[in-house]
């Protein structure tokens, strides 16, 4: 047994379980009159939305919910959403996030598979859930609980309020009627254990049912104050809420808020006008985002943009690789952008590509390249390697060897929900598996290659879809880009490129283009990586935003192999 040099015990005086909750605790006391949310024409203080929490908490409390008990949130970025954050698990309370772009049998399945005893939901989103709790029903039939039903009612522009009707009408309570049922003064408690649940989300489940992250109270304060010190985000800052806080619990960032006493816009819908427009008009100053909606502001009509920005402002992006060209097009327009890269399993991002000084004397385009990596591990993860999935041992630093990410600490998921055999899966060997195919260079630093099932295998050589998309995004005339294999009869498989144009074509001329992108790959990759085939139209993606290869593979599979190809 090892032994310390003392035997003094942990006591009330100082020990307590790590949970972000005290962060909003702390901002009311430190700002209780600056602007913590602000929505439309609605705008709380930190006293405020800290009074509101304890009402939330104590009103779930008088309808018996709390520890071992799941509340589900469907809506998107209004000021619910961000109390729910805290006022469910000041209940003691598990939060569940919902994907509002999700269909009735999938939120059907989620809302089943989390046992949810209230649901929260946005007044458009109402009949969303009564349709899923409807299948829910039907297939449950005699053992069927209703949960409760909490709708939330929002004033701006885009809401009906016939919906909101039709919810009180069917026996929905009001959420501000709610939270008058509720205790200012409620004493919440915090965790008695730190590993004690705060969240819960579910993948993407593009290919088989969704899985239920579990995130625990101790990893969610340490992502919390980890997004502080590697983005080095300033205590006040104003943050734009362009990343849906269902999606990883907004990256940690609702947590993050409190710890800064800094200021919440919420942003219902968005657009790269409305982006242009907080930036403009309401002082934001940092932002996070999927690289989808990076490409959306760079692309953006002039009438649409308000250029030069008045300030600099920060941009974090992960979700997928983002294409270096996009990169640096923001940085052209005045944005500073952080790049970071994790899962749901790593309570969002968990590796930042630091940005060193010795960069900025380097070309803007390698710049933008090096800032294309996924980088290093946050501050609070601490093990992150890429390794051979055979032998479970780290890859040289040499960048181009390709292994799989693995992570290992205490910015890991405790695990998915009632999924013995997933958790098997994903903890194997001691690490935590992402399936994401990566080099490692010899500054340490990570590189993503592709997913283990996006690498396309063409002729015994394996070619990365991402380094072919990179390309093809540089190409003048393509707004999206994404590449997968396609059966090829000269050489098993060969990529094919489904890409968007920023100004579409008629078909007539579409057989031109892709000749033009095709001599374009060739002048920029090896021969055997330029795309077979081109298909052009919108790209399917998933409710988080990410393009949904495995219905492109299924599409290239469907369109037969290539006949003839040349080298």
């Amino acid at each position: 047994m090892e032994r310390d040099i003392d035997d003094l015990p942990k006591n009330e005086a100082n020990y307590t379980a790590l949970t972000p909750l005290w962060f909003l605790k702390r901002a009311a006391l430190v700002h209780p009159n600056r602007r913590s949310v602000v929505h439309g024409s609605v705008e709380y203080t930190w006293q405020q939305t800290y009074r509101r929490c304890c009402r939330l908490a104590s009103a779930l409390s008088n309808h018996s919910v709390g520890f071992g008990s799941t509340v589900a949130v469907i809506a998107p970025n209004i000021p619910a959403m961000f109390e729910a954050h805290f006022g469910v698990p000041m209940s003691g309370a598990v939060l569940n996030a919902v994907n509002i772009r999700l269909n009735a049998s999938t939120i059907g399945f989620l809302l089943e598979h989390s046992s949810s005893a209230v649901i929260m939901v946005d007044q458009e989103f109402f009949k969303l859930a009564e349709e899923a709790l409807k299948i829910l029903k039907d297939k449950i039939k005699t053992n069927f609980k209703a949960p409760l039903l909490v709708v939330i009612k929002d004033e701006s522009v885009e809401c009906n309020p016939k919906n909101l009707q039709y919810a009180l009408a069917k026996g929905a309570i009001e959420y501000e009627k709610f939270l008058e049922t509720g205790d200012p003064e409620f004493v919440w408690k915090p965790p008695q254990d730190e590993w004690h649940s705060i969240a819960l989300g579910y993948t993407s489940g593009t290919t088989s049912s969704p899985k239920g992250v579990v995130l625990h109270h101790r990893g969610a304060y340490l992502a919390a104050t980890s997004n502080v010190v590697v983005w080095g985000i300033p205590e006040g800052a104003v943050y734009l809420w362009t990343l849906p806080m269902f999606h990883c619990n907004g990256w940690c960032f609702a947590w993050t808020l409190a710890a800064i006493c800094g200021t919440n816009i919420c942003l219902r819908q968005v657009t790269a006008k409305g982006v242009y427009s907080a930036i403009a008009n309401q002082g934001a100053t940092h932002f996070c985002a999927a690289p989808v909606v990076l490409n959306t502001i760079v692309n953006a009509p002039p009438e649409d943009t308000i250029l030069p920005l008045p300030r600099l402002v920060h941009v974090m992006t992960a979700g997928a690789a983002p294409p270096p060209s996009v990169l640096f097009k923001m940085s052209q327009n005045g944005f500073r952008v952080t790049h970071t890269y994790g899962l749901s399993e790593t309570y969002g991002p968990s590796t930042i590509c630091a940005w060193k000084p010795e960069w900025d004397n380097l070309p803007p385009e390698t710049q933008a390249k090096m800032n294309a990596r996924q980088g290093v591990p946050y501050t609070a993860l601490e093990h992150l390697d890429v390794v051979d999935t055979q032998t479970m041992k780290p890859v040289p630093a040499n960048g181009t060897t390709v292994g799989e990410i693995v992570f290992r600490g205490n910015m890991v998921m405790k695990g998915y929900l009632k999924n013995p055999k997933a958790n098997a899966e994903a903890f194997a060997n001691g690490w935590f598996h992402s399936g994401d195919l990566a080099v490692k260079h010899p500054d340490g630093y990570i590189e993503i290659k592709d997913r283990s099932k996006d690498i396309i295998i063409s002729g015994g050589e394996n070619i990365s879809s991402v380094e072919v998309e990179n390309t093809l995004y540089q190409h003048p005339l393509i707004a999206e880009a994404s590449v997968v294999a396609r059966p090829d009869d000269r050489w098993g498989e060969s990529p094919c490129a489904f890409v968007t144009l920023k100004n579409p074509v008629d078909k007539s001329e579409e057989s031109k283009v892709a000749e033009d992108i095709m001599k374009f790959s060739r002048e920029k990759m090896p021969a055997y990586w330029v795309p077979k085939s081109v298909v052009f139209g919108p790209l399917p993606k998933t409710a988080t935003g990410k393009v949904q290869k495995h219905l492109l593979r299924a599409k290239a599979k469907e369109m037969g192999p290539v006949k003839i190809s040349k080298l």
